[in-house]
């Protein structure tokens, strides 16, 4: 069965703020996942999100597996979304 893809507004932000060919490969790859996410997803230790690689990029993704629901909460170069994550407290469980 296959997930339904919420965009929070944060991850609709970064996609509008970058290269288009950057933005058009995050979307792509979060397009593929719909049918096996958790093949894709790595846990983040400390944070009840997951994250899925994009190249330099990484998006932060809630799933709920009761609605069949895959939610790109943040998107942020590597680097960046790890110090943001541990800056903010963001997702803590």
């Amino acid at each position: 069965m296959s997930y339904l893809i919420v965009w929070d507004e944060r991850a609709r932000d970064f996609l509008r703020k970058i290269h288009n060919q950057d933005a058009k490969r995050i979307i792509k790859k979060v397009n593929t996942i719909i049918d096996e996410p958790r093949h894709y997803l790595e846990t983040l230790v400390g944070i009840k999100s997951y994250k899925l690689r994009i190249g330099d990029y990484r998006a932060l993704i809630d799933l709920n597996e009761n609605t069949n629901t895959i939610s790109v909460v943040l998107i942020g170069y590597r680097k960046d979304i790890y110090k943001y994550i541990q800056r903010s407290g963001f997702g803590k469980k």
